[in-house]
Formats: structure tokens, sequence, C-alpha cells
């Protein structure tokens, strides 16, 4: 049995500027989106969890996410590695034109930065979605934040948005709110 090792590069390493996709941040601080790896399952589960309400999955999840859906998820790092935000996703496979945002996430020393923005775009932008002219999400209809955030996507992008319960409390168990369906577009992929 042939076992070929491949060299490794870890996640302060994939940190630096010349790997991430982008470099966003303020004065004070720089962060690095990336395509994630399997070292940043656990820091990916870790970040969630310190980002209620969003719902937290198994770290096993987390490090499916990191390598399986790797195209189509983001990390960003601090200048020390440290994952601060987070984004997962996946283009459906009845609906190629279609990406499905799962989860985004951005921990507290990131926040007021616009790196949930950024990193939907980091995303939204790469090669492997370059057929995609919409975007889909659920969103409780509480969440504040989501919902502004989606809003502003929708306005930046000049396409429209629309909503429809999608997931009622009953289907997820009687303990959850509903989950409304968030659509945006078509867009055009020169306005992300």
């Amino acid at each position: 049995m042939n076992v070929s090792t491949q060299p490794f590069t870890t996640s302060a390493e994939l940190a630096r500027p010349s790997v991430a996709d982008a470099v966003v941040g303020n004065a004070k601080t720089s962060l690095f989106i990336r395509k994630p790896n399997p070292d940043d399952g656990w820091g990916i589960y870790e970040l969630v969890k310190a980002c209620p309400p969003l719902d937290v999955n198994s770290a096993y999840a987390y490090l499916l996410l990191a390598t399986q859906f790797r195209d189509t998820c983001a990390v960003a790092t601090n200048e020390e590695g440290e994952i601060v935000g987070f984004v997962s996703g996946y283009v459906k496979s009845n609906a190629p034109d279609t990406y499905f945002l799962w989860q985004v996430a951005v921990g507290e020393k990131a926040r007021g930065t616009g790196l949930a923005r950024r990193l939907v775009e980091a995303v939204m932008s790469r090669p492997e979605l370059i057929d995609v002219r919409h975007l889909e999400t659920t969103i409780t209809p509480d969440n504040a934040a989501s919902w502004g955030l989606f809003t502003r996507l929708a306005d930046r992008w000049q396409a429209p948005l629309n909503s429809r319960e999608y997931f009622s409390t009953d289907q997820l168990g009687g303990e959850h709110d509903p989950e409304n369906l968030v659509r945006i577009g078509p867009f055009q992929p020169d306005r992300i």
C-alpha cells in the first residue's frame, strides 16, 4: 500500500497574506480570509459556540465542512492564526446556480469590521462559484443581525431579496423558532 505524505501547512502559516484570499480589518488589526483546512475544525466549533444564537453542530461536522466543503466555506483569522470568522455553505446539487449559506459567525474580536459581508463575498467570488446567481439561507424571524446582513448584501448586489417560512417550529421539534428561507438573486457576479 502506497501512502503519500504531503507537506502540511499550519493555520498560523495559512494566515499570512500571501495565501489569504483577502486581507480586511482596520488600523488596529488585520484579518485574513482563506479556505479552511483540517486544523481549523476545532477552532470553528469553538467560534460558533461563542456566537449565540447560532446552532452549534458537532466538531466532526465542522471538520467535514473544513475538508469536504472547503471550496465553499471560508475562515477569517487574526495575525496569530486565531479563527475569528467563519462562513459555511454549498452549491445546491439540484440548483447549481444557487449557493446555500448554512452559517456565518463573527467572533467578538472581529465585530464591527464588516467581516461577515467580506466572508460571504470572498466565497461568492471564487472560481468554483462562477455560475452561481442566487444566494439562499435560513434566518429566524428575530435574528436582526442576520436580516441586516442579508438585506445589505441584496442592496449592495442590486438584487431582489425574497423570504418565506421554510421550517416551522413543529418541524424543528417545538423548541426552535421557525426558519425563513431567504433568497437573494438573481445577481451579476461583477456586483460582488
